[in-house]
């Protein structure tokens, strides 16, 4: 009995994740747990429930009107009817999950602003009919936003990053992976305005150049995470810079950053001794000279946690040699890396026995056969 009244006391339910079940969740379920819960509800998490629609979330932000952090990513039935419904009645939400609610527009973001001022993190990833209308709208209202989330938004352009670079002085995390249109001059308004950006993603942000990394070594410090994959017109010269002057990096994912060699290698391991984990995978000009360096460097004996390779098809066993060292190496990718052997590999675990090691070695093709009855073998048959 006394379990049951426990239970059913809705202010022992400040915090619920519905994640596990979000096969069976239905809007009336969450529109039961508003009425338990009430006013204590501070975090909720409906992430994946698919059967979860705008009349239930209308009912929760009525009767939840504390709540400071809603998971609503993948509920693809909400629609800016939702956003409303929170601008009403949730004053006091601080972080809201929208990723991949593909309903969303422009809409939902000017109801945030207009009624959600403490908002500091929210996630309109995949959101594509988001525009610079949508983000103007949002930092006028909400200019404490500290972590915000666009990857996949498509139709954003430079001018909307000019819009948060001047509304968004706290701004600490930004990604905006695959927005396309996104070049140099966005970028470069985003680091002047927010000298307290720590993690920023333009992974495929393909226009984008060294002027990026200038901007953010000569106006960002603090930053820890830097992810451009694919930006293949980022070069030594622009990452020289960033590394003299942005001394608390961690984390680097440099992959098909094409042009760079073990110059930027250099710069890493002499300025940035925080560095944990480093992505070189499709960087072809890297060579087991730049692994030297980075193996002696000031991240190397207690940082470095994983690096990545794959692709780099100058490294060679040596470079296992010059990593050996790096007490803290967790894990190492070497797909396609042709000259690594097994025997290197083996190597290296005697130093370093619980290293998670991801290597292929593709099969050898069969010499061709002397004579004329030569047997046919395609390569996917050769059992190594």
């Amino acid at each position: 009995m006394a379990w049951n009244v426990l239970a059913l006391d809705g202010s022992n339910w400040q915090r619920i994740d519905l994640f596990d079940f979000q096969r069976d969740i239905e809007g009336r379920v969450v529109e039961n747990i508003s009425k338990r819960c009430g006013g204590f509800l501070r975090k909720l998490s409906l992430r994946g429930c698919l059967g979860v629609g705008d009349n239930a979330l209308r009912t929760f932000a009525q009767n939840c009107r504390n709540i400071e952090v809603l998971n609503l990513n993948g509920c693809t039935k909400t629609t800016d009817a939702t956003c409303t419904s929170l601008s009403k009645f949730c004053s006091k939400l601080r972080h809201l999950d929208l990723a991949s609610c593909t309903s969303i527009t422009n809409m939902s973001l000017k109801a945030l602003s207009e009624g959600c001022p403490l908002l500091e993190q929210l996630n309109i990833s995949w959101c594509d009919q988001v525009t610079k209308d949508g983000i103007q709208a949002l930092v006028r209202g909400c200019g404490g936003l500290k972590a915000l989330f666009l990857k996949g938004c498509t139709q954003l352009e430079d001018e909307a990053l000019k819009y948060i670079g001047a509304h968004c002085p706290e701004l600490v995390t930004l990604n905006l992976q695959t927005c396309l249109q996104i070049t140099d001059e966005g970028l470069i308004t985003i680091c002047r305005g927010c000298h307290k950006l720590q993690s920023l993603c333009a992974s495929g942000c393909s226009n984008i150049t060294d002027a990026i990394l200038n901007a953010l070594g000569q106006n960002c410090p603090r930053l820890r995470i830097l992810e451009v994959a694919r930006c293949s017109q980022l070069t030594d010269v622009g990452f020289t810079t960033l590394a003299r002057n942005c001394h608390e990096l961690e984390k680097m994912d440099l992959e098909e950053c094409v042009q760079i060699t073990d110059s930027t290698l250099i710069q890493l391991s002499i300025h940035c001794p925080r560095l944990q984990v480093l992505s070189l995978s499709h960087c072809e000009l890297i060579t087991d000279d730049g692994i030297r360096h980075l193996g002696n460097g000031a991240c190397a004996h207690d940082q470095l946690e994983v690096i990545e390779l794959d692709n780099c098809p100058l490294i060679t066993d040596a470079s296992l040699e010059h990593l050996k060292s790096c007490h803290s190496l967790e894990r190492i990718e070497l797909y396609d890396c042709q000259q690594i052997t097994r025997a290197g590999i083996k190597r290296l675990r005697t130093h370093l026995p619980n290293i998670k090691v991801h290597a292929y070695f593709a099969p050898v093709t069969p010499p061709p056969s002397v004579g004329g009855s030569r047997q046919r073998f395609c390569r996917c048959c050769i059992i190594l």
